[in-house]
């Protein structure tokens, strides 16, 4: 049996756990530093798959001894956002957590493949990569996934169409600069410029890059996590299946795009091996121009952690 490693027991990494739970596909443990958190979540959890009929253990812990042999560590723990709070905002504190988590990560479960989820998304999955000097194909972020599916499910309510016929694409940082591309996202195959006019594709673009903060600012003490939580399982479900789906993640980039030294939402290729391909879509100048804008946005935040 495959064995996930879960970071974070609040709202995203809970709701992650039972996700990757009724896929059926790995043992799973859940760590927190709270004691007592993970453990009752975990036994909830478990004790619900008798009803939904997954047959794989979930244990809670405080200790990230418990990590150890996992095939990917998922971590989602850090301070959310809060009204009126910038992902970027959330950077001093949740660089310092992340570099905790990567020591025990080196110490317990140096072979595994890592995934952030903690914001400011791009950033931290950097400040990952660096702490633990695993090869770049071992460390990506998940992040355009989310934000795809919530272009996507836009779509979808602004065509009154079925989201499965939906297929949209997100690039660059997970945050204000995100470049979603009309372009490469269709309806059955047909562009989306075929289906609605620029005003209105422009309309949901906006909403799309706004889709988080709406979120937050309805819920005010909290932020989104059952669509992230379906991006992280989708995403596992892809390396512990080898199904090599295509999706946009944060990864390392060394030159595609023109970028280098960087980690930023692209398409890429996930299987076994985590990211085993990028893949360099054909963009117009206004998209390129785009696409470096949210670049130097998140090379300005890896400044403030190199400094």
């Amino acid at each position: 049996m495959n064995k996930v490693a879960v970071i974070g027991s609040g709202n995203v990494g809970a709701t992650t756990v039972q996700r990757l739970a009724e896929l059926n596909i790995a043992d799973i443990v859940m760590v927190d530093i709270v004691e007592g958190l993970p453990q009752g979540k975990a036994l909830d959890i478990l004790q619900a798959a008798p009803l939904m009929g997954y047959d794989v253990d979930v244990k809670g812990t405080n200790d990230y001894a418990d990590i150890a042999g996992s095939d990917v560590v998922v971590i989602t723990a850090g301070i959310a956002r809060k009204p009126g709070m910038s992902r970027d905002d959330l950077l001093a504190t949740n660089i310092k957590i992340t570099q905790q988590i990567c020591a025990s990560i080196e110490q317990y479960a140096p072979d595994a493949i890592i995934m952030t989820v903690t914001n400011p998304l791009d950033i931290i999955t950097y400040a990952a990569l660096r702490c633990t000097q695993f090869d770049r194909n071992k460390v990506f972020g998940m992040s355009g996934l989310l934000d795809s599916s919530r272009f996507a499910s836009f779509i979808a309510k602004e065509l009154n169409c079925s989201v499965k016929d939906v297929c949209a694409m997100v690039l660059g940082g997970h945050g204000d600069s995100m470049v979603p591309l009309p372009e490469y996202s269709t309806v059955s195959g047909v562009p989306l410029s075929k289906l609605m006019d620029e005003a209105t594709i422009e309309r949901i673009v906006n909403r799309t890059i706004n889709a988080g903060a709406e979120i937050v600012a309805y819920m005010k003490s909290g932020s989104a996590f059952y669509a992230p939580s379906a991006a992280i399982a989708t995403m596992v479900e892809s390396i512990l299946n080898d199904t090599k789906r295509i999706v946009p993640a944060s990864a390392f980039l060394n030159g595609e795009y023109g970028q280098h030294d960087i980690c930023l939402g692209v398409p890429v290729k996930l299987g076994k091996n985590g990211v085993e391909e990028i893949i360099e879509l054909e963009l117009t100048k206004q998209e390129m121009e785009a696409l470096q804008r949210s670049a130097d946005a998140v090379r300005e935040g890896i400044s403030k952690i190199r400094s």
